[in-house]
């Protein structure tokens, strides 16, 4: 990890969180020093509710005290207090190119997201099999995008790993865990050439290794919610 402005710095997550991943990650990305702070969901710390009281969720980045909220705004004021000094920038320079990235990085937690956990929700083939093809319709979009966006090179970022690889690379062990569960591949190299060589160049990373779990752990967590949401409806 890198010197730097840190000063008192703590990151409130879930081991198996991809949005608390994605957070780390940009950390990682900029060699940025923090304590760690794991919380239990189903018995959420006081810590986590006075510093996220409105969604109660992780992550939350406390810098000096003061909390931060949501992982994409989380990205995004890591990439702007820590830059320079030669960190490498997570968003893109051009403001184009940075509206774009936003773009999308909505669109992968506003439709990919509720796409594909909802093939692990559903309590009916018929349900889980209109979300397969949500996911896969998803799938073809982000396919597009990738080519567009990263023009022929390795990462959305370019060259180097920037803010729509975190934004998609954190659920990457999602991804491995729905292959576990189901059978299912998310990004079928067959359909998504393209994104399924970036997912395995991602998986690659220094700071994708560093920080994504292995896919048995989201395994059992799932089914450790499935247990829970059981138990609620007897």
């Amino acid at each position: 990890m890198a010197d730097g402005k840190e000063g008192d710095l703590k990151l409130l997550g879930m081991h198996v969180s991809p949005f608390a991943h994605r957070v780390s990650m940009a950390l990682g990305v900029k060699g940025v020093r923090y304590e760690y702070i794991e919380e239990d969901l189903f018995h959420k710390s006081e810590l986590l509710l006075s510093s996220n009281p409105v969604h109660k969720k992780v992550p939350v980045l406390i810098h000096d005290g003061r909390p931060i909220c949501e992982s994409l705004a989380i990205v995004e004021y890591v990439d702007e207090v820590w830059s320079g000094d030669g960190r490498p920038a997570i968003l893109p320079a051009d403001p184009y190119e940075r509206a774009i990235a936003r773009f999308w990085a909505s669109y992968i937690d506003d439709k990919f997201f509720p796409a594909w956990l909802g093939i692990m929700r559903a309590t009916t083939e018929e349900a889980r099999g209109e979300k397969v093809k949500e996911t896969q319709d998803a799938v073809q979009n982000l396919e597009k995008a990738f080519s567009e966006i990263a023009g022929g090179k390795g990462f959305f970022g370019g060259d180097t790993v920037g803010y729509l690889d975190l934004a998609l690379g954190c659920f990457l062990p999602w991804f491995g865990a729905m292959r576990m569960m189901f059978g299912l591949e998310v990004i079928e190299a067959a359909t998504a050439p393209l994104l399924a060589g970036w997912a395995e160049r991602f998986g690659e990373t220094a700071v994708a290794k560093e920080v994504l779990p292995e896919p048995e752990k989201a395994v059992a967590y799932a089914k450790k919610l499935q247990a829970y949401r059981a138990s609620l409806n007897k």
